[in-house]
């Protein structure tokens, strides 16, 4: 039994003739009566009751008009949805992140292609640096958005904006009668809560002041010290990009003027990989590559 086969069965039954079905499919009757006859002898059982002018179903045929229907839907279903994920507008987006994401990043980046694409899914993977770029390499994702500093070998990297880290708190230590923007001196003997890909990159910048910062906590995610911080035990030292983080814990905080501190997200992909049809619109819709 083939797909035409009960297109055209489908079409006769609609079309109440053979005469007004040939025309509607553009063959001639004699062809379609044969197709007709030819699918009587292969279920084996008699499917149309044939008037003077008009065909009827038997209850068999009947239920092939139904099931055939269902079939043809089917099909249809599986070609478009088939083409909407050749050309990217249908399917799912495997994207890894870093968990201190800005909220203005989801909504610059995610909303405005959730809008031009609203069938696609996605599958979201957050981790620290290390293990997004480990996850694109085992091709469990296709795009990563991660923080520097990190080894781009083997990657595509598109850098984003420079940007300064701050220091959030919750208790006060002398913190709020300074201006928003403050020097890594103004963090001397006060106890700090780092995360540990920084911990290079905030030691070396206050060893440049001549400075031994006082390091209460390391940890390996900017959402620990942020949660130290709420809880009075420190100041967490984190990106700028942090800043919605800080606002839903109610914390203060202030910028910190120092340009070893300044860090960038980046968007990775893998190197000679070939990227998905949506991995690409989301790149170019987003205006990642512009």
């Amino acid at each position: 039994m083939e797909i035409k086969q009960l297109l055209y069965f489908i079409t006769l039954v609609n079309e109440g003739n053979i005469t007004a079905a040939a025309k509607k499919l553009h063959i001639a009757q004699p062809a379609l009566s044969n197709h007709l006859k030819g699918l009587e002898e292969e279920v084996g059982i008699k499917l149309f009751n044939r008037g003077a002018r008009n065909i009827t179903l038997t209850q068999a045929g009947e239920i092939l008009f139904n099931k055939a229907n269902n079939i043809i839907e089917l099909k249809n279903s599986i070609k478009k949805e088939l083409e909407d994920t050749k050309i990217g507008i249908k399917g799912t987006l495997k994207i890894g992140i870093i968990s201190a994401i800005e909220a203005d990043m989801l909504e610059k980046y995610f909303l405005r292609f959730h809008k031009k694409y609203e069938k696609i899914k996605y599958e979201i993977y957050e981790g620290i640096t290390p293990e997004i770029i480990n996850l694109l390499k085992a091709g469990v994702i296709e795009i990563g958005i991660v923080r520097t500093p990190f080894e781009s070998t083997g990657l595509n990297t598109i850098y984003m904006k420079s940007e300064p880290m701050i220091a959030a708190y919750n208790t006060d230590y002398d913190l709020d009668s300074l201006q928003n923007t403050i020097s890594i001196r103004e963090l001397e003997k006060k106890p700090l809560i780092i995360y540990r890909r920084f911990k290079d990159v905030v030691l070396t910048a206050f060893q440049r002041e001549e400075i031994n910062p006082d390091i209460l906590c390391i940890n390996d995610d900017s959402r620990t010290s942020l949660l130290w911080a709420n809880a009075g035990l420190g100041i967490a030292i984190v990106p700028m990009s942090s800043k919605g983080l800080v606002m839903a814990n109610n914390l203060k905080y202030k910028i910190i003027d120092n340009q070893a501190l300044f860090t960038q997200n980046a968007v990775i992909t893998l190197e000679g990989g070939d990227l998905s049809t949506i991995a690409k619109n989301f790149l170019k819709e987003t205006n990642i590559l512009t």
